[in-house]
């Protein structure tokens, strides 16, 4: 079993944290300050949760004039940010909580802090609080010479970035956004591109005909560009938008055929639910997306459909043969329920067949 990410933040860690803040801050209470962390309640706070609690436990034990905090903060940063890139959100996170009310000083804190972590989360209060004056930030930080900076440019502003307040006024009007993606869609880094690429995702599930449009003008000019699009257009793609498929080569598969479909019509939790099957065709396959689709039983009987990919590209063959396994032990983010589920193949947004197969716990 793979380590609690909460776990992250540990005596370890706290005892690193504050030997660096005692060099900074010789006022620093050390043993008082890892008391308050490490109270009784400690074990039972998740990871977001166990963020806060430090950056609020911070506060106690530092000036209490917020730009005299940020000062010993960065410099505790600067030792420390190259060992750490999650744990030291505590850094951001104290901007988010205390800093609101100083524009200045803390949009300067979380530009600094954003190097090897990130300030995606922390940024959302200030452009909730602030939107003109923060975005504006956002189209200069989207040309810095930092990736680190650019790449917050982007993820910061994303309308629903996971684990994180929602920005509705964006999911509504993405426009601000659009102008800093303008930006970096050509940047030279991956770790950018791919925060370029999950924001346009986000903005299709309110506006996809607005990400349609992006799509249309953006592939075509460069391979690294048109890879960017394509994973920005995930979600409709596996939604089977056929204008979406169709800008990407996937036509509609009308001389496709499906043959020796073979699946467990009988699984449990402890198992897998393998199947395999053959597409082929009089002439070549060409492009083509095959995936499957799993109707998952719901706890209030409904079925709620997941799609996962299976092939994605060109075949020059007339025939091919695919094998898939899915795996049903439980994983955090899923919960299965005993009972009849569903199997689908889809063929460039087409569902060749349904079948159904029974799931025990």
């Amino acid at each position: 079993m793979a380590p609690l990410l909460k776990n992250l933040y540990n005596e370890e860690y706290l005892d690193l944290l504050s030997a660096h803040l005692q060099d900074s801050y010789p006022e620093f209470a050390v043993q008082k300050f890892k008391s308050e962390v490490l109270n009784a309640s400690w074990k039972s706070l998740e990871l977001k949760e166990r963020m806060r609690h430090i950056s609020t436990r911070l506060k106690l034990f530092l000036p209490q004039n917020f730009q005299a905090s940020i000062s010993i903060l960065k410099a505790v940063f600067s030792k420390m940010n190259f060992a750490f890139s999650l744990e030291n959100m505590i850094f951001q996170d104290f901007v988010e909580v205390y800093g609101l009310n100083d524009f200045k000083v803390s949009i300067s804190a979380l530009e600094h802090f954003t190097i090897n972590s990130s300030s995606e989360f922390a940024i959302r209060r200030f452009i909730l609080k602030y939107p003109q004056e923060t975005m504006k930030q956002m189209r200069l930080w989207a040309l810095s010479d930092n990736f680190h900076v650019r790449r917050l440019a982007s993820e910061g502003c994303r309308p629903r970035l996971p684990w994180a307040i929602a920005l509705s006024e964006f999911k509504k009007n993405p426009s601000p956004i659009l102008e800093i993606l303008e930006i970096l869609k050509n940047d030279d880094t991956p770790y950018v591109r791919k925060s370029v690429a999950n924001n346009i995702n986000d903005i299709s599930k309110e506006n996809p005909e607005i990400v349609k449009k992006l799509a249309k003008e953006w592939l075509g000019n460069n391979k690294e560009l048109d890879a960017l699009v394509k994973h920005g257009c995930r979600t409709l793609l596996k939604s089977s938008d056929k204008e979406i498929l169709k800008l990407f080569g996937f036509l509609e598969p009308t001389k496709i055929r499906m043959s020796d479909f073979i699946y467990r019509e009988e699984t449990s939790s402890q198992d897998n639910l393998d199947f395999s099957f053959t597409l082929y065709s009089d002439e070549f396959l060409g492009m083509i997306r095959v995936e499957y689709a799993l109707y998952f039983l719901r706890k209030n009987g409904v079925h709620n459909k997941k799609v996962f990919q299976i092939f994605n590209g060109e075949l020059q063959t007339e025939k091919k043969s695919f094998s898939k396994s899915y795996s049903f032990k439980e994983i955090s983010t899923r919960k299965y329920y005993k009972g009849v589920q569903k199997l689908s193949i889809i063929v460039n947004g087409v569902e060749f067949m349904h079948k159904e197969f029974t799931l025990s716990l």
